[in-house]
């Protein structure tokens, strides 16, 4: 009875460990995942996106296309990044080391050189592209007749409601945004967090970072993105990104987060 006594207790206290350990794992992903997708996106070209937008269509219809784009967005890229973890982690671990230090030395370069009204070029190149899509979409609409619940006061026509979720807005909404995101910074930090942290805790985070910077967008308009200050947001990101650079050092590869 004593030697069985003796097997079972060092297994219910290894059970807590891993619990602790696999909290705090979740924990530190979502922290890491939320502050680099607020630096990288506030002042981004999808922040304008959905400012822009928001300010000329209805801004839950903006808002459900940007954050569909922004979710699958960060799906993928956490699944990118936790595909590479069938390679060794101390790999991984320290590779992404490298990665956030040199994001953080460009993000820095970046914004000491920045003028402070960088923005506005950003904003204009924004404000045009969505002006082209707009006349695209006149054009469909003069060629398979009005009746789209965001053409403006004077349609009548009634719609089912689960149409005005799946309007040409809504699709102009997610396309914009989902290409712009393709291929961006926050994307490629996803995935390299994904590689060397909870996968869970970064899909969180992301996602959340997404919905808090896009709904900022959407709500506050034209009046928050002229007000940003990117050089701002881009030397504390670069600041951010060489925190969990030089964090590495403290932190052993094999500490689960």
């Amino acid at each position: 009875l004593q030697k069985g006594s003796s097997l079972v207790a060092p297994v219910h206290i290894v059970s807590e460990e891993s619990a602790d350990k696999t909290n705090l794992g979740f924990i530190h992903a979502f922290v890491a995942a939320i502050s680099v997708i607020i630096v990288s996106e506030l002042g981004d070209k999808t922040f304008f996106i959905a400012a822009i937008m928001a300010m000329r269509y209805n801004r839950l219809t903006v808002l459900a296309g940007a954050m569909l784009a922004l979710g699958l967005m960060t799906c993928l890229s956490v699944l990118f990044g936790y595909a590479t973890t069938v390679i060794p982690r101390v790999y991984t671990y320290y590779v992404s080391t490298a990665l956030f230090a040199i994001f953080g030395i460009r993000m820095l370069r970046e914004g000491l050189k920045m003028s402070p009204d960088e923005g506005q070029e950003e904003l204009e190149e924004v404000q045009a592209e969505i002006k082209k899509k707009d006349e695209e979409l006149q054009r469909t609409k003069l060629l398979n007749g009005p009746g789209d619940v965001e053409s403006g006061p004077g349609t009548t026509i009634p719609q089912k409601k689960w149409l005005h979720f799946i309007s040409p807005i809504f699709v102009q909404a997610l396309t914009l945004t989902f290409l712009a995101e393709w291929g961006d910074r926050s994307q490629l930090t996803t995935i390299v967090l994904a590689a060397r942290e909870d996968p869970y805790g970064v899909a969180v985070g992301g996602t959340v970072g997404h919905c808090l910077c896009t709904g900022l967008a959407v709500i506050g308009g034209r009046m928050i993105a002229q007000k940003i200050s990117v050089r701002t947001v881009t030397i504390i990101g670069g600041i951010v990104f060489l925190a969990f650079a030089f964090s590495a050092l403290f932190i052993s590869p094999d500490s689960g987060f």
